[in-house]
């Protein structure tokens, strides 16, 4: 299992970036895709998911309206586009993948089985 993110950096508040999350072929047809986030000192925390089965999604109250999960199947890629950053936003993001995940557990990590390295993201005031 195979999750590789990339695309973090240092961007001003209002500004935008965009995570990739490669995976394996064999892995990215699972349930569930995730973007998880974790602040110094505090829990990782749900940012978005995306079913596999229809492209539904989900978002935390905190993301929604400015963040978006999309997955590109022909490059085994998913992406999180995030706009109007915030300095509360800074965090490492990880994605992650869930096999066999139901519904309403998708913002519990623990529902998730194979996590990427994490990206840094770091907004300035």
């Amino acid at each position: 299992v195979q999750l590789q993110a990339s695309g973090g950096g240092l961007v001003q508040a209002g500004g935008f970036l965009r995570l990739s999350c490669t995976t394996s072929i064999r892995t990215y047809g699972t349930r569930y895709m995730g973007w998880f986030r974790q602040a110094p000192g505090k829990e990782r925390e749900f940012v978005a998911a995306i079913r596999s089965s229809g492209g539904h999604t989900y978002y935390a109250d905190s993301v929604k309206g400015r963040f978006t999960i999309s997955r590109d199947n022909a490059k085994s890629t998913l992406y999180l586009q995030m706009n109007s950053l915030k300095p509360e936003d800074t965090a490492i993001y990880y994605c992650a993948n869930a096999q066999r995940a139901i519904q309403s557990s998708i913002p519990n990590p623990e529902a998730y089985d194979s996590w990427g390295q994490g990206t840094q993201v770091t907004v300035s005031s």
